[in-house]
């Protein structure tokens, strides 16, 4: 069995979050640098089965897509090109910060904790997981 991947990609970080072996829990992974994440993504392949990835797509209110978009297609055709094997899903991922933000405020993490965007990254991609996987039931 293989895990589930959720990559919130963004300019300059991407977040990211891993399902267990058995796909029950969605926990955040880590936040590293856009310019890193092929690498990273490789070598996290080498040493875990990954079963597919989800990637945010950004949208807008009317359903459009947003200007974050023309940044997020060719990171998904670099992933499917690298990953071939992989599927990569899209997921919504309208008000994931927001809900990222207040998910950390409400957990009682101190001010300079919540203003901390890696965390705010990794806490999106985990909600975007978990809303794929609640989905995929």
């Amino acid at each position: 069995m293989g895990r589930i991947m959720a990559i919130d990609y963004g300019q300059k970080r991407t977040g990211l979050a891993v399902t267990d072996e058995l796909k029950i829990i969605a926990t955040g992974l880590t936040t590293v640098s856009t310019a890193e994440v092929m690498d990273f993504l490789k070598d996290y392949c080498l040493k875990n089965k990954v079963e597919c990835f989800v990637v945010g797509e950004p949208r807008q209110m009317n359903n459009e897509p947003s200007e974050s978009a023309v940044f997020i297609e060719p990171f998904v055709r670099s992933l499917k090109t690298a990953f071939p094997a992989i599927p990569v899903n899209r997921v919504d991922e309208r008000f994931t910060s927001l809900m990222a933000t207040r998910t950390i405020r409400e957990a009682g993490l101190k001010k300079k904790d919540r203003q901390n965007k890696a965390l705010v990254d990794t806490v999106s991609a985990t909600i975007m997981l978990q809303s794929y996987m609640e989905v995929a039931r």
